[in-house]
């Protein structure tokens, strides 16, 4: 495994501080909206249901959790990243949400834990937990060594791999070799003992390319598309020169965005487990997302702000967001995640009037053995 200096963990750690200052400031959103407001539900005016008996209830990596909620990765430096992840995991397990981590990268190769550690599991014990680290670093040394530290450093019941091309194209310090990385993501698949995620970070998923993740043993497809928070807009930020920025800014709207990015995986992969994320503002995006095919809903920097401050204001963050998914179920006449999914849900034109209804799109049962992500 390439080595690395004292030099290189402490620029990865000055970025990683960079990156959570430029969220935090608001400038690093896309310039491009996420989709959902190109949907509308149909209100339902008699829902004949009761809305406190409504179930948003769901099983992930063989956990049941209280919403179909996931929070995202984040990152930042080692102390600020402890106290940002100790506070998401505490509000995690009193929800009963899950939680994946920001990327280990640092703490692997600086055989630390860089404020990821076991505490995390133990703050959190019952919900499922996601480890974290780049393709990239696939072909910089990591392999089933590297991905087995990753899940064991933190008591994960998976682990992501996530894919940033568009980030390390316009950062300056950027791994930019990505040949034979699906290859070497379908061995990782094969080898390591959790279930694997393959997750974008903001330019969302192609159904070609799910497909193929999909057939190379991936368990999880996290589309993450555009919409949310753009990296080209991150690092057009923390350029060091005007030349970089501009490279940068020509990228702030790029991608797929996340609700075309979930319909799109869900056709190519009906059998796949799909987390939709990228640009969900609230508990109606989010049941947007699930019609559409998704089968969990992520965020991450919507939350970053409360998880700066505390475990209560994280819960508090995330009841508003449950309640508007069930005030949702209500007014759609869904009494449960399933009813919601076949709910009707219309396509806006671009007048803003009704163009078309969207085809359901549920997770069909795999050709296989039951998958470990659900049972």
């Amino acid at each position: 495994m390439r080595l690395t200096l004292e030099g290189d963990r402490s620029l990865s750690i000055s970025r990683k501080n960079d990156h959570l200052d430029i969220v935090l400031s608001g400038r690093g959103a896309s310039s491009v909206s996420a989709g959902f407001d190109r949907f509308v539900f149909e209100h339902v005016a008699l829902p004949e249901i009761d809305m406190d008996e409504i179930e948003v209830g769901t099983r992930f990596l063989g956990k049941h959790i209280s919403a179909p909620l996931l929070v995202s990765s984040m990152t930042g430096g080692p102390e600020r990243a402890e106290l940002i992840n100790a506070n998401l995991a505490t509000a995690c397990e009193e929800l009963k949400i899950a939680f994946a981590v920001g990327s280990q990268r640092v703490a692997i190769e600086a055989h630390g834990d860089a404020g990821l550690s076991r505490h995390l599991r133990e703050l959190a014990p019952s919900i499922p937990l996601l480890a974290n680290f780049g393709a990239a670093q696939l072909n910089l040394g990591f392999g089933q060594d590297q991905a087995a530290r990753a899940v064991e450093m933190v008591g994960a019941d998976a682990l992501i791999i996530h894919l940033n091309p568009l980030q390390e194209a316009v950062q300056p310090e950027g791994d930019r070799n990505w040949r034979g990385l699906l290859h070497a993501i379908e061995q990782l698949a094969r080898r390591i003992r959790v279930p694997l995620v393959v997750k974008e970070v903001g330019c969302g998923i192609s159904g070609r390319l799910a497909r193929r993740l999909v057939d190379a043993g991936v368990s999880v497809i996290d589309v993450a598309g555009a919409g949310g928070t753009s990296w080209a807009a991150v690092e057009a930020e923390r350029a060091s020169s005007p030349l970089q920025a501009d490279v940068a800014r020509a990228f702030i709207g790029w991608g797929q965005p996340t609700a075309e990015a979930i319909a799109e995986v869900r056709d190519a992969c009906p059998e796949a487990f799909i987390i939709g994320s990228g640009g969900i503002r609230d508990g109606v995006d989010a049941a947007k997302a699930m019609r559409l095919g998704a089968d969990l809903v992520g965020q991450a920097a919507s939350t970053l702000d409360a998880a700066t401050v505390s475990a209560d204001a994280v819960a508090d963050h995330f009841r508003v967001m449950i309640m508007q998914l069930k005030v949702t179920c209500f007014c759609t006449g869904s009494s449960d995640l399933v009813s919601l999914q076949a709910s009707r849900l219309r396509r806006l034109d671009t007048a803003g009037s009704y163009a078309s209804d969207v085809p359901v799109r549920r997770r069909s049962a795999p050709a296989t053995r039951p998958s470990p992500i659900s049972r």
